[in-house]
């Protein structure tokens, strides 16, 4: 046992010097423009729906497109 503690100190003491803690030179910056812009276009949308389902005269609906070969119907 007394050998352990004789190898394990001055392991313990070479290990010491070897964890360095220091502040970073530049402050963190964490970005977060992606998720407020998200935010902006979906409540956009949102009244843009609105909008033109409160306005339909202004906002003429586009006629439904069918793929060529196909009457449109089911």
């Amino acid at each position: 046992m007394r050998r352990l503690i004789l190898i394990a100190v001055p392991l313990g003491v070479a290990l010491t010097g070897c964890v360095n803690v220091r502040t970073p030179e530049k402050p963190i910056e964490i970005n977060l423009n992606v998720a407020i812009r998200q935010e902006v276009l979906v409540r956009m949308q949102r009244d843009v729906d609105t909008l033109i389902n409160q306005n339909p005269e202004a906002f003429p609906q586009r006629p439904a497109t069918t793929t060529p070969g196909t009457t449109g119907q089911r």
